[in-house]
C-alpha cells in the first residue's frame, strides 16, 4: 500500500479529518496537478494538513520542538521528520513546494548582516534561502505575523522580497483573517507566495469578499472572547469568536483566551475546542502528552496555523485564476509602505489595500459552536484582570467590566 494512502487511512481511524465545507472557488480555465511538499518549521503540521486537504502530498517535515515532533510522528506516519533545519543538507528530490513559518525578528537579524544570501547570517530565515539556492524549487509558501510588514520600518520585508528577487522568483503576499475560513478565531497572518513557474497573484488574489462590520458592543447578546492576561495595554476583543490564540504569556505559562457569555458566565475554552478553532480535529495535539504536560499543548495550538487558510491556498495552487492578476496597486518606492497585499510581478514592486477576507464572512454562534466543557475563569485570574483595568486608560465595551465583577462574586462565594 502506498505510504500516503496508509497514512490517510491511519488518520481516519484515529481522528476524522473534519473541517469546514469545501471552499467555492471561481471557475478556473486550468487545473494543475498536486504538488510535493517539504515543510520547514512544521509545528503540528497545520500547513501540510491544509495542503493535503487540497490534494497535495508531503515528502518531508522539519521541526525541532520535541512535543510538536511527537504530534507530527503520530499524525503524519511514514513521513520523514528532520529535527533541525540548520543540519538539513538539502531538500529531497521531487520537492515542488517548500513551506515554512519563522520568527519575523529573523528578518531583522538577516537585514543587519551582509546579505541574506551571503551565508553569514545566524537567523533561521537564511536557512530557507540556503536550501533553495542549492535546489531551486518551483514554489515557496511562507507564513508570518502582520508585524513583519512594519518591522524595521518596512526594511525586514524588503530583505525577504529582495532575496527572492535575487534568486529569480516572482512573489506576492496577502494578509488574511482566519474568520474568513469558518472558524471562530480572529487571527490575521501574512501569506507570502513565491514562484519561478507561475504567477502567485493568480493564487492569493483570485478570491476577495467584503470585510465584515462587526459591532464590538455585544456584551450580554453573544459570546465574546478576550485575553484575561491583558487589561492595561490591550484586550484582544472578539465578537462571537476568540482573539488570536497565543503560544503563551510573557512569563511562559499557558494563556488560553477567556469568553464572556450572555448569561454572565466567564470561562476558558477546552484545548480540544482551541484545536478546532485552528481547523484541526479535536485532540490533534494529544500525542504531545507523551513528551510534555498536557497544559503545554496550548503553546502548540497557539503557535500553529489555521488549517483552512492553507487548504484554500492549496486549492488555488491547483486552480489559479487570471482575475488575481488584475488587481491594481500603487508602486512601492523605498522599503516601506507595505499594505495588506503586495507583489513584484511586472515592472517593480506594488502594494494595495486588499480585503483580508478571501471568502464571505459567515457569522458563527460561538456559544453553540463549542463542543467541550468551558472552565470557569478562576478567582485569581479575574481579580488580576480587574486590578489591571483599574490602572488602564483603555475603553472597554459597555457592561463588560460589570459582567467580570459579577463573575468574581460568583467564584468567590
Amino acid at each position: 500500500m502506498p505510504t500516503n494512502m496508509r497514512r490517510k487511512r491511519d488518520l481516519n481511524l484515529s481522528l476524522p479529518l473534519t473541517g469546514p465545507p469545501a471552499i467555492t472557488l471561481a471557475q478556473s480555465r486550468k487545473k494543475n496537478p498536486p504538488l510535493s511538499v517539504a515543510g520547514l518549521f512544521a509545528g503540528t503540521g497545520g500547513v501540510e494538513l491544509g495542503l493535503e486537504r487540497a490534494g497535495h502530498s508531503t515528502l518531508l517535515l522539519c521541526e525541532i520542538e520535541p512535543a510538536a515532533k511527537a504530534v507530527l510522528a503520530r499524525r503524519f506516519p511514514g513521513i520523514p521528520i528532520h529535527g533541525n533545519v540548520t543540519t538539513l543538507r538539502s531538500l529531497p528530490k521531487g520537492v515542488e513546494l517548500l513551506t515554512g513559518g519563522f520568527p519575523c525578528q529573523d528578518l531583522s537579524q538577516a537585514g543587519r548582516a551582509a546579505g541574506i544570501l551571503s551565508g553569514k547570517q545566524s537567523s533561521l530565515v537564511s536557512e530557507i534561502f540556503r536550501l533553495i539556492q542549492a535546489r531551486k524549487v518551483p514554489w515557496v509558501l511562507l507564513e508570518n505575523v502582520p508585524f513583519m510588514l512594519k518591522l524595521d520600518s518596512g526594511n525586514a520585508m524588503n530583505v525577504l522580497a529582495s532575496a527572492f528577487e535575487e534568486l529569480g522568483y516572482k512573489w506576492a503576499y496577502r494578509v488574511v483573517d482566519s474568520l474568513s475560513f469558518g472558524v471562530p478565531q480572529r487571527r490575521q497572518r501574512v501569506i507570502f507566495l513565491a514562484s519561478h513557474v507561475g504567477d502567485p497573484r493568480e493564487v492569493l488574489f483570485a478570491d476577495q469578499a467584503a470585510e465584515p462590520d462587526l459591532d464590538p458592543n455585544q456584551v450580554g447578546k453573544v459570546a465574546c472572547g478576550f485575553y484575561w492576561t491583558e487589561g492595561i495595554r490591550g484586550l484582544g476583543w472578539a465578537v462571537n469568536a476568540v482573539p488570536t490564540l497565543k503560544g503563551g504569556s510573557t512569563i511562559g505559562i499557558p494563556s488560553p483566551p477567556a469568553i464572556v457569555f450572555p448569561n454572565g458566565f466567564v470561562g476558558t475554552p477546552d484545548i480540544r475546542d482551541a484545536e478546532r478553532m485552528q481547523g484541526f480535529p479535536a485532540g490533534w495535539t494529544s500525542p504531545a502528552k507523551a513528551v510534555v504536560r498536557d497544559s503545554l499543548r496550548w503553546k502548540l495550538v497557539g503557535n500553529a496555523v489555521t488549517v483552512g487558510v492553507f487548504r484554500w491556498v492549496g486549492q488555488r495552487l491547483r486552480e489559479p485564476h487570471p482575475s488575481g492578476a488584475q488587481i491594481v496597486g500603487k508602486r512601492l518606492l523605498g522599503v516601506g509602505g507595505w499594505k495588506t497585499a503586495g507583489w513584484n510581478v511586472g515592472a517593480g514592486r506594488f502594494s494595495a489595500d486588499m480585503s483580508t477576507f478571501p471568502h464571505e464572512f459567515r457569522p458563527i454562534d460561538l456559544e453553540r459552536w463549542l463542543r467541550h466543557p468551558v472552565k470557569p475563569l478562576s478567582m485569581r485570574a479575574t481579580k488580576g484582570f480587574l486590578s489591571r483595568t483599574e490602572q488602564s486608560m483603555l475603553r472597554f465595551p459597555p457592561g463588560f467590566l460589570d459582567f467580570l465583577r459579577r463573575h468574581l462574586a460568583t467564584v468567590e462565594s
